[in-house]
């Protein structure tokens, strides 16, 4: 879902949320830093002091700040913060994503994609592999247009997810979809590298519809690694 069409669901209290939870992920206050009362939050972003507060409880929810009575509300350190909340991820990685973040985004994906793209190898149905080699194709057909390329290349992880026939997998990609579509127009940086991509994308396929478990997740953990070289080759 883009962020134009998540803020129209949400109304006006989640373009509080969007626009406040991105300025502390970039950096604006520091941890610890209190940010200003709901009156001149109100009066700073035109909104009634009740969308600041509900905007606040939500951000709260997420871990990144904190509010005490006659203290007021600060920014804590994103060690506090729910990493797993896919709107902490989204906003980590459009802004001032670090190695650290990296690092934990990719060890998570070594933990469920290689996985399962195994179980994909076994249990997926016809349907789903035509559906995994179009969305591969649409990747490969939308060339220099990298913004095009993004959402098959998420639809294709999404569907070895689905392949995997494990119910518990899919809600761990939907929480780091956002993350990985940061993390694809980082790498945008490096357009002489999609042909390579695109390559051990078609890997992982031709492992999966060959029905080669072991193949077919050694296929995806060298698509992962790849990526993970050259996203922290681009991260200062």
């Amino acid at each position: 879902m883009t962020t134009s069409r998540r803020r129209a669901r949400r109304g006006i209290h989640g373009q509080i949320v969007e626009e406040v939870g991105n300025r502390i992920a970039r950096g604006d206050w520091e941890p610890g830093e209190q940010l200003p009362d709901e009156s001149v939050f109100g009066t700073e972003l035109d909104v009634s002091r009740t969308v600041v507060r509900e905007a606040m409880k939500v951000l709260s929810e997420k871990g990144m700040i904190e509010s005490r009575p006659r203290i007021g509300t600060r920014v804590t350190s994103s060690n506090s913060w729910n990493h797993l909340d896919p709107d902490v991820l989204k906003w980590v990685f459009a802004n001032k994503p670090t190695k650290k973040n990296a690092y934990d985004l990719f060890e998570l994906r070594r933990m469920i994609e290689p996985a399962a793209a195994k179980l994909a190898a076994n249990r997926i149905s016809d349907d789903e592999l035509a559906a995994l080699r179009q969305a591969y194709q649409e990747m490969v057909d939308a060339g220099d247009d990298f913004e095009k390329g993004i959402e098959p290349d998420l639809r294709y992880h999404h569907i070895i997810l689905l392949a995997s026939g494990n119910q518990m997998l899919v809600p761990l990609g939907n929480t780091i979809e956002s993350a990985l579509a940061a993390s694809f127009r980082i790498s945008s940086s490096a357009p002489n590298e999609r042909l390579e991509s695109h390559k051990r994308h078609e890997a992982v396929i031709s492992a999966i519809a060959a029905h080669d478990g072991r193949l077919a997740a050694e296929a995806m953990l060298y698509l992962i690694d790849r990526s993970q070289e050259l996203i922290l080759s681009i991260i200062d």
